[in-house]
């Protein structure tokens, strides 16, 4: 009975390590979402700023004046 005891709190101690470890992992993903979404953010800003102009495919372009 003492060793099933022993047994059961090694357990218990060794998932409580792998549950912190798991956390730190979250921790970091949820922190590198966080500044991809920023990231994400003032690109999206940057491409609607830009002008009509500059959103043309090179096919729809006008050649230029020397042709």
């Amino acid at each position: 009975m003492e060793q099933r005891l022993t047994d059961m709190e090694m357990l218990i101690m060794h998932q409580g390590h792998i549950i912190d470890q798991l956390n730190e992992v979250v921790t970091g993903h949820q922190a590198l979402i966080d500044q991809l979404t920023k990231e994400l953010k003032i690109i999206k800003e940057h491409l609607r700023g830009m002008s009509a102009s500059e959103n043309r495919l090179p096919s729809e372009e006008e050649p230029p004046p020397h042709y």
